[in-house]
C-alpha cells in the first residue's frame, strides 16, 4: 500500500480551484490552514499566492520559456542596433574628415 503523503507524483489543480485557494487567503485565512483543509502543499499554495500578487499568475512554464527566449534575442539585436549604430556613425564622421581635407579638384 503506497503512503499518498510520500507518493513522488505531482498533482496538477486547475486554475479554478487555485483561484479558490487563494481568495481563500486573501480573505484572511493563514495559508497553512488553507493548504491543510483543501490538501495542497504550504508551498504550492504560497507560490501560487506570490504568483496572483506579482501578475505571474497562471503563465504556462512553456509560454515563460518562450518570453524568455524572445526576450533574450530582443536584448541581443538591441545591443547589435546599438553596435552598427555606434559604427555607422564612425564611418560618417570618417568621410566628413577625409573629404574636408581632400581638394575639390582632386577626387579620384
Amino acid at each position: 500500500m503506497k503512503d499518498e503523503k510520500n507518493s513522488k507524483c505531482a498533482r496538477r489543480y486547475d486554475r479554478e480551484f487555485k483561484e479558490h485557494a487563494v481568495a481563500l487567503v486573501q480573505g484572511g485565512r493563514r495559508i497553512t490552514e488553507v493548504a491543510r483543509d483543501l490538501g495542497v502543499s504550504q508551498w504550492s499554495l504560497s507560490r501560487w499566492v506570490t504568483d496572483i500578487r506579482s501578475g505571474r499568475a497562471w503563465i504556462d512554464p512553456k509560454t515563460l520559456a518562450a518570453e524568455s527566449l524572445e526576450q533574450r534575442e530582443l536584448r541581443r539585436l538591441r545591443q547589435e542596433n546599438d553596435y552598427l549604430r555606434r559604427q555607422r556613425d564612425i564611418l560618417k564622421k570618417a568621410l566628413g574628415i577625409l573629404s574636408a581635407e581632400m581638394p575639390a579638384g582632386d577626387m579620384r
